[in-house]
């Protein structure tokens, strides 16, 4: 843990110093909750604005944690930081953990105030079953953070991260039910785009936070099963992936 905490502090002192990344974490949430909080109030379908709401904490895994994240492990590696410290007494687990640490705590905090804004300015109720919805944050971030390492892999520099997440965000964010309404995708493609991480994750959100219509222990499980399965094949493809085809220093 003291390990985890050291590399921890240098990358948050590295975050904060990275104005684009402090404006990311600290500004653009409270501006974003002003905008949800002013285009709630002529929003009478409940359905869109929940789709809306929740919708708010798959952004922040896609846009805070994911894309930052590939930006950090290109950034340390080509500048051969992650190499000095794999020299140390770090294991390759602590060194992945410890630089993903600020910037998953950045995105939960975020998602806690969306949570928050939601139950205040959109009048959704406090979350039904938090264990569900917590399953569903915590299993997204550590896939996110296992996509971000792979895509690492296949970027090489910093400013060619804006290029190869490209894929992730586009599909994630069309096939999560929050940009666009499923009935509104084909089946075939909306059906296999609800299989990418970002759908079983905001269906344990969703479960979690406004309910299952039954309310019955049981039904709640039922439904949450699916989901967990799929968000648990995704967390072990992503650390086989992290395993292939991460790099830890650059290809010259």
């Amino acid at each position: 843990m003291r390990r985890l905490a050291a590399v921890g502090r240098a990358e948050l002192l590295l975050l904060a110093r990275n104005r684009t990344a402090a404006f990311n974490a600290v500004l653009l949430p409270l501006l974003m909750i002003g905008l949800l909080a002013a285009g709630l109030a002529d929003l009478d379908d409940p359905d869109a604005t929940a789709r809306l709401v929740t919708g708010m904490l798959g952004f922040t895994l896609l846009g805070v944690l994911y894309y930052t994240l590939v930006s950090t492990y290109v950034a340390r590696r080509e500048d051969l930081v992650l190499k000095r410290l794999r020299v140390g007494v770090l294991t390759d687990t602590e060194i992945l953990i410890g630089t993903a640490g600020p910037a998953a705590v950045v995105a939960l905090g975020q998602m806690v105030l969306f949570v928050v804004a939601g139950s205040l300015f959109a009048g959704l109720p406090v979350p039904a079953n938090a264990a569900v919805m917590l399953v569903g944050v915590l299993g997204g971030t550590v896939v996110f953070v296992l996509l971000a390492a792979a895509s690492a892999a296949f970027t090489r520099t910093v400013e060619l991260a804006q290029v190869t997440t490209l894929p992730v965000l586009f599909l994630c964010f069309v096939g999560a039910d929050f940009a666009i309404p499923a009935d509104a995708l084909p089946p075939a493609a909306g059906g296999t785009l609800r299989l990418l991480p970002l759908g079983p994750t905001m269906d344990l959100v969703r479960l979690g936070w406004l309910g299952s219509p039954g309310q019955g222990a049981l039904n709640l499980l039922g439904e949450a099963a699916a989901p967990a399965g799929l968000l648990t094949a995704w967390i072990l493809l992503g650390w086989l992936a992290v395993r292939r085809w991460f790099r830890w220093e650059p290809r010259r």
